[in-house]
């Protein structure tokens, strides 16, 4: 398995997101199959695995948790802490004592003394970053987290965050459908050495070529709220997907590995996450690390990619709010 540095955290260059399993697209998942797949992506050479408090919630870092006891010490596990559910709306907090009672909940569900990245799943305005981060350091030094990350953070927040205890890591999205951290958030990354997670690199199953005008999600699936998974949106996104096939029967790979080739080859700090509940989708994932695109193909594929107008917000409601902050 090939590797990469997400600053000092050395993982697979292809993590594989557990949400999923639990939580998110659907009913949970037959828990003893889960954690099959877990260990087969681990004997596949995967080292690390993505998991949050709020999937279930609690359930996923539960399932996780069981799944990597035989190999803890050879793994790289992240969860994150700041949304918590109620009355049925996802709320975020960040103050401290809450923070406080997370890392305790995770750390006993995941059953590990110590995480290896322990990220703000979005930042709280109602916090000060700069507490967030001294806790995060004060967590550090007690052994209870290796290093800390942000997800979806806006500029001026990771810049405030890094200055006081430095960030190993930013997850955000970012995908073929998805260019927008290309604008600054690179930049900013590659000055301050901080590694890029990044989720949805298929486009939440988008660019798998699965999904079509007619396709219809359950209530239990969250990309029925997503308005990029809109009808009318799905049919003109679709331009994208097309170039896709071409470029996959020409490497003789899928447009999954396409895909997910693509986003390896924009910056060596890159991780990309996938999320899957299918070994065979996991191997075919895997296998996108044997796709070389040439200087010309992403060139190629970018250009294409700039003359394309994709359709829809890809958040809602108040989840729409939470991102960049």
């Amino acid at each position: 398995m090939q590797t990469r540095k997400l600053r000092d955290l050395e993982v697979s260059s292809l993590g594989l997101g557990c949400m999923g399993m639990s939580y998110g697209y659907g009913k949970a998942k037959d828990v003893k199959q889960m954690r099959e797949l877990i260990a087969r992506a681990f004997d596949m050479g995967v080292t690390f695995f993505d998991t949050a408090e709020v999937y279930g919630p609690h359930t996923n870092e539960e399932l996780v948790g069981l799944a990597i006891q035989p190999f803890r010490d050879k793994i790289v596990v992240a969860t994150k802490f700041g949304i918590s559910i109620k009355e049925h709306r996802q709320i975020v907090d960040s103050s401290l004592s809450v923070i406080r009672k997370s890392i305790e909940g995770s750390l006993k569900r995941l059953n590990t003394e110590c995480i290896d990245l322990y990220y703000q799943h979005r930042v709280d305005p109602n916090t000060p970053i700069e507490e967030v981060a001294n806790l995060m350091l004060d967590l550090h030094k007690e052994g209870k987290i290796r290093a800390w990350g942000m997800s979806e953070a806006g500029i001026e927040s990771i810049k405030r965050a890094h200055s006081v205890f430095p960030l190993t890591a930013l997850q955000s999205e970012y995908s073929l459908w998805w260019r927008e951290p290309e604008n600054e958030l690179f930049g900013l990354l590659e000055e301050r050495n901080i590694g890029f997670v990044s989720f949805s690199p298929l486009g939440k199953g988008f660019l798998t070529g699965r999904f079509d005008e007619n396709t219809r999600f359950g209530k239990d699936d969250f990309r029925s709220t997503v308005p990029r998974f809109e009808k009318e949106n799905i049919k003109a996104n679709l331009a994208l997907v097309k170039p896709l096939e071409k470029i996959a029967e020409s490497k003789n790979a899928t447009k999954a590995q396409i895909a997910l080739a693509w986003n390896l080859a924009q910056k060596p700090y890159i991780v990309p996450i996938f999320g899957t509940t299918s070994l065979e989708r996991l191997e075919e994932n895997l296998g996108a690390l044997s796709v070389k695109l040439s200087k010309e193909e992403l060139g190629a594929i970018n250009e294409k990619l700039n003359s394309i107008k994709i359709v829809g917000e890809r958040y809602s409601g108040d989840a729409a709010k939470r991102v960049g902050k």
